[in-house]
């Protein structure tokens, strides 16, 4: 069995997050129950609360070298093909796969691991765009060159007129019969 490459889990921060606002929701709930008025809060904090902590104690997510487990679903890093963050705090991350399905990614963690995971998100997805880039493009890399593509010769300008090409074709023709091109010291001997 594969050994994890690293596991992300959700901030402690976030659980505790969760019960306060859960603990806010009964205190308001009994209030409510004298003010009639009080049930609107007590439902939105119950919403807040069971939103904070369904993606707390979610399953950590893992990344393989192969893979990426997210919960209980297992993602092969070549099915990913956009990779498109959304926010930072929480990261989420909509990951569309080869057969278009897209999935959320919502991870409720302190910034650094939050970067982090993203970080080995961007890294293992090799097939896909991040944030609408190629992979290459995105991390600096050169782009793949075609490999059945002939290579080309570069094209040759012309530097010179030929009237010039033949009178520098004379001057090597001469330096190479006498041995110098002036015309003086040629006379003289």
């Amino acid at each position: 069995m594969p050994v994890p490459i690293t596991s992300y889990r959700a901030s402690r921060q976030t659980i505790w997050a969760g019960l306060v606002a859960l603990a806010c929701a009964i205190l308001s709930g009994w209030i409510a129950l004298r003010w009639p008025y009080a049930w609107i809060p007590t439902g939105l904090l119950f919403t807040s609360a069971g939103l904070v902590l369904y993606f707390t104690l979610r399953p950590p997510i893992e990344i393989y070298e192969t893979h990426l487990k997210l919960w209980n679903r297992v993602i092969p890093w070549s099915q990913i093909r956009r990779l498109d963050r959304s926010a930072t705090l929480p990261l989420i991350v909509q990951l569309t796969l080869a057969d278009k399905t897209r999935i959320l990614l919502v991870y409720p963690g302190d910034p650094d691991s939050s970067n982090s995971l993203l970080r080995h998100l961007r890294r293992f997805s090799r097939e896909a765009l991040i944030e609408g880039v190629p992979y290459r493009q995105f991390w600096g890399e050169a782009p793949a060159k075609p490999k059945d593509r002939k290579q080309t010769a570069p094209q040759r300008y012309p530097l010179l007129l030929p009237e010039d090409e033949a009178d520098i074709e004379r001057m090597f023709q001469r330096l190479k019969t006498v041995g110098h091109i002036d015309q003086k010291s040629s006379d003289e001997k």
